[in-house]
């Protein structure tokens, strides 16, 4: 073995064996810049106009805005969908052909940096509190968002105080009117910050591609965004609950119903099922009772609904972009979970823990650190939970496979279901197609646009658990990279893995690394770190064969993988189908304009409303519903003639009911260490790791429960503050718990 091989990186400067390095044209280069700069020169005018729209003189320059284009076609909803809303779509449309320009860029392309250098989004600034870790890229957001809604509330209080000394009022008047335009005030802001509230949880945005922030991150700032709207709307109706008691018509205004002004009892529908789920959503409500509150969610579709009822079309229209492009994504999802998808395997390992691999096409893309959403039709047509993708997508052109810990009641069902299944009559002595079948649903693929863990040269991978699941990917991934002689920079490679118990070991151990790629080692220097924290000893059958894995296979039809419509799916399609619905929206708004609206006198603010969201909805089904059978029809097309079966060996050993020999890795492969009785000291790895690599960027990938994410991104921190030629450590988390 060559003693540089193991430090010299995968991606070479030159003339290198895996490929020179390919230049991009300068036309593509120019394009991306060009539209790279115009999406954030439109990005910084919408969010610096909403700053400053409290600001008296912006507000009367909004106004003038208003009332010149009140004339239009579209009237002031138009006006305002234009100023509030088209902006988020035209950079929607952007990111499209952004995405298309570039393409599945090579990983050469991608020049890594000579010296180490800090990055916003993977410095964790704070590692305990009601945020988890926090990056400082995150922090800024934070901050950004908390110097408005403060800005906000300061700017519309001096506003109503000036209003109020313009008027001779007792004091009682006064109190009750200052209250009602407070209230006003917070519902505004509300609205604002409900223009943001829905981007981060549309899977399969190209918004969240063109950012590469995976659904998984993207949806902490839902939740910190949900918590931050449901106290403004809550405080908004308080304040108009307190003015109107003080009045002495409490409920007659909540029970109010306007044709022309705003619809009382439609805010108060609204604002209801936004309090349900926001209590339902809480951390300790949810670990009780996550399917209380996975199904009072869907009373989102309520929220929005009587939103649109409560303010009219026009003001409606404000947040109107976000809740579009979620209508867009909750579609297409909704197409891609009819599918049936084929389980072409599952085995229930002796740890408690169950893999399943189903059925793909060929052309569906992923990457390793990928997670997917799972219904299992013999359990329940309702539930859907989210699994980490165990498979590399260079393990096999027809197969993605997951491993599901049994923890609850829907996982302990399922194993049962295998375990049923494995007890049948021998598979040679029954016809595979009598066999009992187990059907599933699939929504994703999700993840990053890019396979970020290729991206350095050096990396941490800390799991806790089943969070070894997505390393197993990326083990595999790198090692048919280094096989296939494909551009792969990983080459010094730690794995921290603590487990409670040692019967959890087989997840890593029986990872057959040699027979991906053989003598991977003269390439990769791997180490792998196990702490068994709840066991003081190894177990004495240690090092013999486990005979305790029931696998099960099950009948195969054809043209059974899992749809292509979302995740990190074509592009060209996904652009296809989101201009169209935009396109059809803005017809049929003009359509219900110039044949109803206008000849017939439609004034009621709700019934417009009400027309608004119809406008949406009908856009999507139809126009959208028109390039979705297209593209399933170009879908089938592509797909016909492949043969569901696998050319990689999973399948092969997922198939094969011989017990698996359970052994430490041979010495003189790579390093390998069980600690029995003691929990990870990430000072001490840390602190080795420093000494060891040097100065260089250090990728950290965690998987694991919160206390672990606290205690690895504090030593980061730590390690990063301190540092003096040592490594910078990028902080890295990757979580299903969604």
């Amino acid at each position: 073995m060559d003693k540089h091989s193991a430090y010299e990186p995968l991606l070479l400067s030159k003339g290198n064996s895996l490929g020179d390095v390919k230049k991009r044209p300068l036309l593509v280069s120019s394009a991306k810049w060009i539209l790279r700069i115009t999406m954030w020169v439109i990005f910084i005018a919408w969010a610096t106009l909403i700053f400053l729209l409290p600001s008296e003189s912006v507000h009367n320059l909004y106004q003038k805005f208003i009332r010149a284009t009140d004339g239009t076609l579209f009237g002031i909803r138009g006006s305002i969908f234009l100023v509030f809303s088209v902006p988020i779509l035209i950079i929607a449309f952007l990111s499209i052909a952004y995405l298309i320009i570039s393409g599945e860029e090579e990983l050469q392309e991608k020049k890594t940096p000579k010296y180490p250098r800090f990055r916003l989004w993977t410095f964790p600034v704070i590692v305990d509190g009601p945020f988890g870790v926090v990056s400082a890229a995150e922090l800024i957001g934070i901050l950004l968002f908390s110097l408005y809604v403060v800005w906000a509330i300061s700017a519309y209080t001096m506003r109503n105080l000036n209003l109020l000394s313009e008027f001779q009022l007792t004091f009682k008047e006064e109190s009750s009117l200052i209250l009602e335009l407070s209230g006003l005030r917070f519902g505004s802001i509300g609205l604002y910050c409900l223009a943001f509230l829905f981007l981060p949880i549309a899977r399969g945005s190209v918004l969240l591609r063109l950012i590469d922030i995976p659904f998984e991150h993207a949806t902490r700032y839902h939740v910190w965004l949900g918590h931050l709207t449901m106290m403004l709307f809550t405080i908004h109706g308080l304040l108009y609950v307190v003015a109107w008691a003080m009045q002495g018509r409490l409920l007659h205004e909540i029970l109010e119903w306007k044709n022309i002004g705003v619809a009382n009892f439609a805010g108060v529908i609204s604002l209801a099922a936004g309090l349900l789920m926001w209590v339902t959503s809480l951390p300790p409500v949810r670990k009780i009772n996550f399917e209380l509150f996975f199904y009072t969610h869907q009373l989102y579709v309520v929220f929005v609904v009587f939103l649109a009822l409560h303010v009219g079309d026009f003001i409606f229209s404000i947040a109107a972009g976000g809740i579009f492009l979620f209508v867009l994504d909750r579609f297409l999802r909704f197409c891609q979970s009819r599918k049936t998808v084929n389980v072409i395997s599952a085995s229930c390992l002796p740890c408690g823990t169950v893999e399943l691999v189903l059925s793909k096409p060929a052309n569906l893309r992923y990457n390793a650190l990928s997670f997917i959403f799972l219904q299992v039709r013999e359990l329940s047509w309702l539930q859907w939970h989210p699994f980490s993708v165990s498979s590399s997508p260079l393990d096999g052109k027809y197969h993605i496979s997951v491993l599901i810990k049994v923890l609850g009641e829907w996982t302990e069902k399922l194993r049962e279901i295998i375990l049923n299944v494995s007890e049948e009559e021998p598979q040679k002595q029954q016809p595979l197609q009598r066999r009992s079948k187990l059907t599933a649903s699939v929504e994703g693929p999700y993840g990053h646009e890019s396979s970020y863990h290729l991206t350095y040269e050096n990396l941490i991978l800390v799991a806790g658990g089943i969070g070894i699941s997505p390393f197993l990917a990326i083990l595999s991934d790198i090692l048919h990279r280094i096989k296939d002689r494909k551009p792969c920079l990983p080459r010094n490679i730690l794995i921290v893995w603590a487990v409670k118990r040692s019967n959890e070991l087989p997840l890593l151990y029986t990872f057959d690394m040699e027979s991906i790629c053989p003598n991977f080692y003269n390439t990769l220097n791997l180490q792998i770190q196990t702490y068994v924290t709840r066991e003081s000893e190894p177990p004495l059958e240690e090092g013999k064969v486990h005979k305790s894995v029931n696998s099960s296979a099950f009948p195969v039809s054809n043209r059974c993988g899992m749809s292509i419509l979302v995740g990190t799916g074509n592009i060209i399609w996904s652009g296809i189908y989101i201009m169209v619905s935009t396109l059809g929206f803005i017809i049929s708004v003009a359509l219900v304009d110039i044949y109803y609206i206008n000849p017939f006198g439609v004034s009621c603010w709700w019934y417009k409303g009400l027309l608004f969201i119809a406008c949406m909805v009908a856009s999507v089904f139809l126009f959208g519903g028109l390039v979705i059978g297209l593209w399933h029809l170009w879908e089938r097309k592509t797909s016909t003639g492949e043969a569901i079966a696998d050319d990689g060996q999973k399948i092969d050993i997922m198939q094969n009911n011989e017990a698996t020999e359970y052994k430490e890795p041979c010495q003189n492969t790579f390093s390998s260490t069980i600690q029995y009785g003691y929990r990870p000291d990430f000072e001490e790895i840390f602190g080795s790791i420093s000494e060891r690599w040097g100065n260089v960027d250090v990728g950290v990938i965690l998987c694991g429960p919160p206390t672990l994410q606290s205690s690895v991104a504090k030593e980061c921190r730590s390690q990063n503050l301190k540092r003096c030629n040592h490594p910078i450590f990028h902080f890295n988390s990757h979580s299903f718990d969604l």
